[in-house]
């Protein structure tokens, strides 16, 4: 009976077959004042589900293809807003870096910071200029914000930096206002105070207010004066000797920097440098009245 049943069905089926293809030829050769009326039946009554779920699906696809816009815009605006601040620190570095350029006149050589010579040593860094573009060995580097550190070494395209943080570092400072000398050396050779400089030899009785810019001083032919270096956040700790040692909080980071200037000459640069605007805050509430 199964096998009946099936011949049955196929029958069936071969037969509406026929009947559709016999009817849409019929409905082909009809005249035209003939077809139309009877095709805008059909579409009324019988094909109306049919069209009315055909024009469901293409809103469908249409809405699913503005979603998927949207969420691509919205994804694309999530990625551009993410990545903003930091187009717009280095956009304003740059600013920053063309206009002390402008200020400095000559004397100086752009150069990208690119990574760290080893991974173990995070005092020092590689920039995009060398012996080609003129650098030499203990040419002062500085930043818009100020000393970053000298070259170490010097390559035919590339030189290696060392910052201020490392243990080495030496330079010879001056208050802003001209009334303490001393020496500048890091805090620390690791741990945070790494990240904090050492004003020293300051005389015993000599007191140095916090909220001091302490500047490069020129002396030694390495570093020309008024670079700043940093602000005076405090004491070291007791006075030990004939001398005072203070902390100085320094003006750059060297984990900011994307670009800095190796300096060619050693002239006076004072008022090229414009200090960052926490500086100049703290430098106004720690000036004396």
């Amino acid at each position: 009976m199964a096998i009946g049943s099936d011949r049955y069905a196929s029958r069936a089926d071969t037969l509406l077959f026929l009947g559709c293809v016999a009817l849409s030829i019929a409905a082909l050769s009809l005249p035209a004042q003939w077809r139309d009326p009877l095709a805008q039946g059909l579409r009324q009554t019988v094909l109306a589900p049919f069209l009315l779920l055909q024009r469901q699906t293409e809103l469908l696809a249409r809405a699913r293809a503005r979603y998927d816009a949207v969420v691509a815009q919205r994804d694309s605006a999530a990625l551009a807003a993410t990545f903003m601040p930091e187009l717009r620190a280095e956009n304003a570095r740059l600013r920053n870096l063309l206009g002390l350029a402008g200020r400095l006149g000559g004397g100086y050589i752009p150069a990208e910071v690119l990574h760290q010579p080893e991974p173990t040593n995070p005092l020092s860094f590689v920039v995009t200029a060398g012996r080609r573009q003129g650098v030499r060995a203990l040419a002062g580097v500085v930043s818009p914000e100020g000393l970053v550190g000298l070259v170490e070494s010097v390559d035919e395209r590339t030189s290696v930096v060392v910052s201020w943080a490392h243990p080495e570092f030496r330079a010879s400072a001056i208050a802003a206002d001209g009334s303490v000398v001393g020496i500048v050396a890091p805090h620390g050779a690791a741990g945070p105070g790494v990240w904090l400089l050492e004003l020293q030899g300051v005389l015993y009785r000599q007191q140095v207010l916090e909220g001091t810019v302490i500047q490069t001083s020129g002396l030694g032919g390495v570093f020309p004066r008024g670079i700043p270096i940093g602000v005076v956040v405090g004491p070291a700790g007791e006075a030990t000797g004939w001398g005072r040692t203070y902390l100085v909080r320094p003006a750059v980071h060297p984990a900011a920097l994307s670009h800095v200037m190796i300096l060619t000459t050693t002239a006076r640069v004072t008022g090229a440098f414009t200090p960052p605007a926490r500086v100049r805050d703290e430098r106004r509430t720690g000036d004396p009245p």
